[in-house]
């Protein structure tokens, strides 16, 4: 008793401190102290509601906006439909679309496509071209490396960029990044010596290439010996090149014209618009060296009809352009400023691209310079031909190789590589 009025006496005086119930076992038994009274209550302990909070502590559930536009997603795992009778039927998606659809929001992260299946491969690819993930500008680079490292010629086998040299500027590493192209049209782009695409030209990436189209470039002597020099001495690069046209390049003179005798598969040429001081001259090194004959009528290769892209990666190409054109609409506006120029009299200075109209009515003034070889047939329209005697075929025949042996012999003179030839293909 002396114990518990002591214990008692010291909770009365530290009353202040609120402890909480205490319990005191006795003789078996469990007591509580009740604090206000001094005393010992022999009663079962009545436990109180565990409060990890106080009482006007209150929770305000906000849902977040990206979470509402994943629920509202969630509505793409069922197909609606409507019944005979108008009813509204719902069916769940395959599992397989849903995971295909889940991939392609994720298709940046895929480590490796290698040894992937093709057919799934190209459903993945579509599926992230619906939802447009190739034109993000880090992400889409990333994930479209990875399918056209293990697919190739399959993603995309010819690509025709003409008169696109926006679409050029802005997704160049992106067109860089396509592998075993066959057909390649870069007609109109004004893209110069200079440019980084044509010294992508030269890698073993697109070696494959045998359609190269390179009209109105802005192209001289020197961008076409840089492009050359791989053949030429090295025998890589674009040496399965079977159709080349170079036309609308005034300056390419007959020196970057010997560059392209290195070219010894080509089919068909189009040297129509450059430079050229002794026309003949140059028809007869041609024929010699390549075996190419001049066409007096204009070849189908050359009229841009067959160049196409095609490919997986075929809508990934317009929504590029789309999107640059969606840059531009906000020029329109100077319309207005036109207007009020055109009403007092004053001139308004053109910043419209020329077109390849205006080129190709010069190179049709100037002449048509195509070639093409006798036995290839498919390569040209027909032409009127003549038919020569079998002693005349065998005579010129011996004339070519005589010739061509003289030509050899004064080759190897020439042949000496100078310091910037060294220096280029050093770079490779």
């Amino acid at each position: 008793q002396n114990w518990t009025r002591g214990m008692s006496y010291c909770l009365h005086s530290e009353s202040h401190l609120d402890t909480g119930p205490i319990y005191v076992r006795e003789n078996g038994k469990l007591h509580v102290v009740n604090q206000g009274a001094g005393s010992i209550q022999n009663v079962t302990p009545k436990t109180r509601p565990f409060r990890l909070f106080s009482r006007g502590f209150s929770v305000e559930l906000c849902m977040n906006r990206e979470d509402d536009r994943a629920r509202r997603q969630r509505t793409d795992h069922f197909i609606f439909t409507y019944t005979k009778e108008g009813n509204l039927r719902y069916s769940a998606k395959s599992l397989f679309s849903l995971v295909l659809g889940y991939i392609s929001d994720n298709v940046d992260h895929i480590d490796s496509l290698i040894g992937f299946p093709e057919q799934i491969a190209e459903k993945l690819f579509s599926a992230a071209e619906a939802r447009q993930k190739f034109t993000e500008p880090v992400t889409g680079l990333r994930a479209l490396q990875k399918f056209t490292e293990a697919y190739g010629s399959l993603v995309l086998c010819s690509l025709c960029l003409r008169n696109r040299y926006l679409v050029i500027s802005e997704k160049l590493e992106e067109i860089k990044s396509f592998r075993e192209l066959t057909c390649l049209d870069l007609s109109c782009c004004k893209l110069g010596d200079e440019h980084e695409l044509l010294e992508h030209l030269t890698k073993e990436a697109l070696s494959s290439v045998k359609r190269l189209l390179l009209k109105d470039n802005s192209l001289s002597d020197a961008g076409l010996r840089r492009m050359t020099a791989p053949v030429r001495v090295l025998k890589k690069g674009l040496e399965n090149l079977l159709v080349l046209d170079l036309s609308c390049n005034p300056k390419i003179t007959d020196v970057g014209i010997g560059y392209l005798l290195s070219f010894k598969k080509l089919n068909c040429l189009d040297i129509s618009g450059t430079g050229l001081k002794d026309v003949n001259a140059v028809v007869k090194r041609i024929q010699m060296q390549i075996g190419l004959v001049h066409s007096k009528v204009p070849l189908k290769e050359f009229d841009h009809s067959n160049c196409k892209t095609e490919g997986w990666a075929e809508q990934t190409v317009l929504q590029w352009e789309q999107a640059v054109m969606e840059a531009i609409k906000p020029q329109d506006d100077l319309r207005s400023r036109t207007a009020a120029l055109h009403f007092y009299g004053k001139t308004h200075r053109i910043n419209e691209v020329v077109k390849c109209k205006l080129v190709e009515a010069e190179t049709k003034a100037s002449g048509n310079l195509q070639f093409y070889k006798e036995k290839v047939q498919n390569c040209h329209l027909p032409l009127k031909k003549e038919v020569a005697g079998s002693h005349e075929l065998k005579n010129s025949k011996k004339r070519a190789l005589a010739e061509q042996e003289k030509e050899r012999t004064s080759k190897q003179k020439h042949l000496c590589l100078t310091v910037e030839d060294w220096d280029l293909l050093n770079t490779y």
